[in-house]
């Protein structure tokens, strides 16, 4: 058993076992899961220091084969290159984090629905409402099985969440590692499941079910698409010379070599079915609707998960799967894609900056970000490639940090909406500190891991697009309209004081102070490294690069006219 296949089972091993853990034990299932995933991150990290990152080294690393299906010519086939490690860092980097970030979420109620609770319970004369502390008490105690009303509804208890981010975790990992086509299909949507009930069953919003099935449907739609290409592409190999096969080596050389036995309209139209369920998860404009409402109905942490992790599966496929098997298609398409990229970074700034609730803003910005690392992909120049697979880690660790302080912040106020906050950076300067420089990272400031990214997209998308280049650059302004905008005004300006008044009595005047907790101990350890990868990789961004550099050379020489033909 090699590396790759531990790096994958020890989260998926874990997620079975902790399944089994009596409910009466709950802190014990957390702690396996941190476990599972600390040991994951070991192994991720022992990859990342064995990998060969020069010139001479072998396209893919610690590969391992063997027979599956061999009627199929589908076979257990593994294997890592700089982009698929880059990956994986990242996502087995972040698990131990959310797991962090999300340690009371299966078993407390929503924040935002007991503060509504506890509100309509005060409305007797003579009574007070709660105060924020005993508030955020009753979230912290309350047991998972209540289904009162105002309290949000669970399919199962600590458990079952901690085993669906593991779950999610394997089958993420496996899709970075897998070398045969059938195989990444499978873990590809697999993954749909454990993300589905993360979001309608551990929801905090009252449409939770919806925008899970929404991001189901959508999703399944894709894949089912991308399966009829996935045949389609095999009755091609079994009538060419490199034989039925799905091993992606094998097809991606007979693809460069032209062996191909299939019309270049065919390939097109085989194209067209990978990219649709890769623009899909993306998610790619206009198939992008489902995103928002799924990153606001799920926890932070769950959303998170999605928008960082389980949605850079797309991208990380477009340069795999896109480009290496269908070379000729994607240099076919690329100007349309590009468009599309474009038209997604300005329609997702344009749609944040007129947003009132912050989760909402904080996903259009996703939306935005990742017509970017689309842009970057599809410019096929080696600093555009480059660019886009580095911008997609500086996606991941921005994102999750902005996406979680916000999600500290509407746990203390009970409230999603940008107008129900003001003055925090006054009551709350860690928080308040924090969500800007996220912020700042958001909107590619010089000397953060963002801007490197961003500008070797724009370079190298300026010597192909070179229209699509400048209109992505303008785009640059919208994002310091809806940061620093957002920031204006939950942070800056008088303090506002929810309707929560302080327990003393009727007529008790309000104390600023007593309405916002700054952050806690936990938080400080979930979001500080975030702060740190994000600095570091905006000084010293050479090791992602020196990593990815030779695969994306592989890549851009693939799609070039005549390159490897």
């Amino acid at each position: 058993m090699g590396w790759l296949t531990v790096l994958w089972l020890v989260p998926a091993v874990a997620a079975a076992g902790v399944v089994a853990i009596p409910s009466s034990r709950a802190e014990t299932a957390k702690w396996v899961g941190m476990a599972a995933a600390m040991i994951t991150l070991g192994i991720a990290g022992g990859l990342a220091a064995a990998f060969d990152t020069s010139s001479s080294a072998p396209r893919y690393q610690f590969t391992e084969s063997h027979s599956w299906i061999p009627t199929f010519g589908a076979g257990y086939d593994l294997g890592l290159d700089g982009i698929g490690l880059v990956m994986v860092l990242l996502t087995a980097a972040l698990l131990p984090l959310l797991l962090l970030a999300t340690w009371n979420d299966a078993d407390s109620p929503s924040p935002v629905e007991v503060r509504r609770s506890a509100r309509r319970g005060a409305s007797k004369p003579g009574e007070t409402e709660m105060s924020s502390h005993e508030v955020s008490r009753l979230v912290a105690n309350a047991p998972h099985t209540s289904t009162g009303e105002g309290v949000t509804s669970r399919i199962g208890g600590v458990q079952t969440y901690v085993a669906l981010i593991l779950a999610v975790e394997a089958m993420v990992l496996m899709s970075f590692v897998a070398l045969d086509i059938l195989l990444f299909y499978i873990f590809f949507e697999a993954m749909l499941i454990p993300m589905y009930f993360l979001i309608g069953g551990f929801g905090v919003t009252a449409n939770r079910s919806a925008a899970a099935l929404k991001f189901l449907l959508y999703n399944l739609f894709g894949g089912l698409i991308m399966l009829a290409a996935v045949v389609g592409l095999y009755m091609v190999t079994a009538r060419s010379d490199v034989g039925g096969t799905f091993n992606l080596p094998a097809v991606a050389e007979a693809a460069a070599a032209g062996q191909l036995d299939a019309g270049s309209g065919l390939l097109k139209v085989l194209f067209l079915g990978f990219m649709f369920a890769f623009a899909v998860k993306a998610p790619l404009w206009p198939f992008h609707t489902w995103l928002p409402d799924a990153a606001v109905a799920a926890t932070p942490a769950s959303a998170v998960l999605m928008m960082a992790i389980v949605d850079k599966v797309g991208t990380f496929a477009m340069l795999r799967f896109c480009l290496q098997l269908f070379p000729d298609a994607a240099s076919y398409f690329a100007p349309v894609i590009a468009a599309l990229a474009v038209v997604g970074i300005i329609y997702g700034a344009i749609l944040a900056i007129g947003q009132t609730d912050v989760m909402r803003l904080i996903s259009y910005t996703s939306i935005s970000h990742f017509g970017f690392i689309i842009l970057g992909i599809f410019a096929m120049t080696s600093q555009s490639q480059a660019g886009a697979t580095l911008y997609m880690v500086n996606h991941g660790i921005s994102t999750a940090a902005l996406f979680l302080i916000a999600g500290f912040l509407v746990s203390r106020r009970g409230s999603r909406l940008i107008a129900d906050f003001g003055g925090v950076q006054k009551v709350a300067p860690v928080l308040a500190g924090t969500f800007l420089v996220a912020g700042l990272a958001t909107l590619s400031l010089p000397g953060l891991a963002p801007f490197i990214s961003e500008f070797l997209v724009l370079i190298g998308t300026y010597q192909r697009f070179p229209i699509a280049a400048v209109a992505a650059t303008a785009a640059l302004v919208l994002a310091a309209i809806y940061i620093l905008w957002t920031y204006q005004r939950m942070m800056g300006g008088p303090v506002r004081t929810p309707n929560v008044p302080a327990r003393e009595g009727p007529g008790t005047q309000r104390d600023p102070s007593r309405t916002m907790r700054d952050m806690l101990p936990l938080e400080k350890i979930v979001i500080v490294p975030m702060l740190i990868a994000l600095v570091g990789l905006g000084i010293y961004p050479k090791p992602v690069l020196d990593a990815v550099t030779p695969a994306v050379q592989h890549t851009v020489t693939m799609t070039e006219p005549g390159g490897e033909r």
